[in-house]
């Protein structure tokens, strides 16, 4: 429970909906900003507002997964309205108040940092993380069952990565009888990826590898998907990039060369937000109440 707490939501998706509701089934006081033209009303929530005392009240400020531009500006899809997150709003709130978002960013570091406020970046944490890769792989079987004209089954598939998401989706393409190769940096990924059964590719060195396959995932967030790469593959391969924004691809040489590539980030707050919502709202739950425990003794 969180009777007793104060509690911000500012701006985001459709994922914060089920976060508002959790929030009000564990008793917490909650303040919105930037749900203006949300249909579903939130009879317990407070609106909240920038200019009264609100802020000295609060122990957390939940902020969307995007957070904030780089001029500090917060946005969702429930207010034609940009929100301004203000260094001088920030430095009114109690000195304990946490500010969670889902990443950060050079603007919004700073802007705790000068404030005396803590920053909890919760895409950081390896619990989300490995919670957000169940819809994660979910929406990445949807997109390519929707954009292929073949099954998953006996298809040839390349996951660039083996970070949490990797690890899903390579164990998901394989137990649907794709063949599964996985591209590596390490010899300690190449021998995971050998023991779960499937094939390693060096990516320290791929001038030399085949790399023609039927469905190429991404999910390292910098260039790796390059012309080299994508010249190798048929004409109905196609390329899904689950990196964050610009991604790892090179989309102006796969469209040139006519390959179906797609940029697809974000995808358990579009394919799954319910779950996607609860597994913040958990999350930010558990390290309030960490806190409130380890101050208390």
């Amino acid at each position: 429970m969180l009777t007793g707490y104060h509690v911000a939501v500012i701006g985001g998706d459709a994922r914060q909906i089920e976060l508002i509701r959790r929030l009000n089934e564990w008793d917490a006081t909650v303040y919105l900003a930037g749900f203006d033209q949300l249909n579903e009303s939130f009879r317990e929530a407070v609106e909240l507002d920038f200019e009264s005392q609100q802020a000295e009240k609060l122990d957390a400020v939940i902020l969307p997964v995007a957070g904030t531009d780089d001029q500090g500006r917060i946005e969702g899809i429930f207010s034609n309205q940009l929100i301004d997150l203000s260094e001088e709003w920030l430095k009114r709130t109690p000195e304990h108040c946490q500010i969670f978002t889902g990443i950060t960013n050079t603007y919004l570091t700073n802007l705790a940092s000068r404030a005396g406020r803590k920053l909890v970046p919760l895409m950081d944490r390896d619990d989300v993380a490995i919670y957000n890769s169940i819809p994660t792989v979910e929406g990445t079987l949807m997109l390519v069952i929707q954009h292929t004209d073949f099954t998953i089954h006996g298809s040839k598939v390349i996951v660039f990565g083996l970070g949490r998401v990797g690890v899903g989706l390579a164990r998901t393409f394989h137990h649907l009888g794709a063949d599964v190769s996985v591209g590596v940096r390490t010899p300690e990924s190449a021998a995971r990826v050998y023991e779960m059964g499937l094939k390693p590719i060096d990516m320290n060195d791929i001038t030399d590898k085949d790399m023609g396959c039927d469905i190429l995932l991404n999910t390292v967030p910098h260039p790796v998907v390059d012309a080299a790469i994508i010249k190798q593959l048929p004409s109905h391969a196609l390329i899904l990039d689950l990196a964050s924004k610009p991604g790892g691809t090179d989309f102006k040489y796969a469209d040139k060369r006519g390959i179906k590539a797609l940029l697809a980030p974000g995808l358990p707050g579009i394919v799954a937000p319910k779950t996607a919502g609860r597994i913040i709202a958990d999350v930010v739950q558990r390290l309030l109440d960490h806190k409130a425990r380890k101050e208390n003794g």
